[in-house]
């Protein structure tokens, strides 16, 4: 998998991860269907079939916060790249960070630069929310 999918992964399938604008589906509603004359019968309610959709419209600042809060703070997550990875729990060494800029095609400054850095950085939150997550603006600057 590519360093980007990775980071997707482990933000979009974090355990507190919920799409951003869906209401609470804990309790259904039964329906019911008539089978004849004039009597019902309780069906359940139909299920949602899987999608890619899904795991659109996660609110990544949501599920980044509450990672920092679980890792005492996650460092400067919102602006740094290494920091970011790091509460990810990925590689954010200079290979991983050369690779990620290449995957993303983020030609900005040497590579390890700061310049690179916070290009690096800008890339992953637009490339988030370009696949559905919920970035807000604090994160994109």
């Amino acid at each position: 998998m590519s360093l980007f999918g990775n980071i997707m992964n482990k933000i979009f399938h974090h355990k507190t991860a919920s799409p951003a604008s869906q209401a609470d589906n804990s309790q259904t509603t039964p329906n019911f269907a008539p089978q004849a004359a004039g009597t019902a019968t309780l069906a359940p309610a139909p299920a949602a079939a899987p999608t890619a959709a899904s795991a659109q419209n996660v609110d990544v600042g949501q599920v980044l916060g509450e990672m920092a809060a679980m890792k005492n703070g996650g460092g400067n997550y919102k602006t740094s790249i290494v920091d970011l990875l790091k509460l990810l729990d990925l590689d954010s060494s200079l290979s991983a960070r050369k690779e990620l800029a290449s995957e993303l095609g983020v030609h900005a400054g040497e590579d390890g630069s700061a310049e690179q850095n916070i290009a690096l950085h800008k890339a992953v939150m637009a490339k988030l929310a370009e696949n559905g997550g919920v970035v807000p603006d604090d994160l994109r600057n």
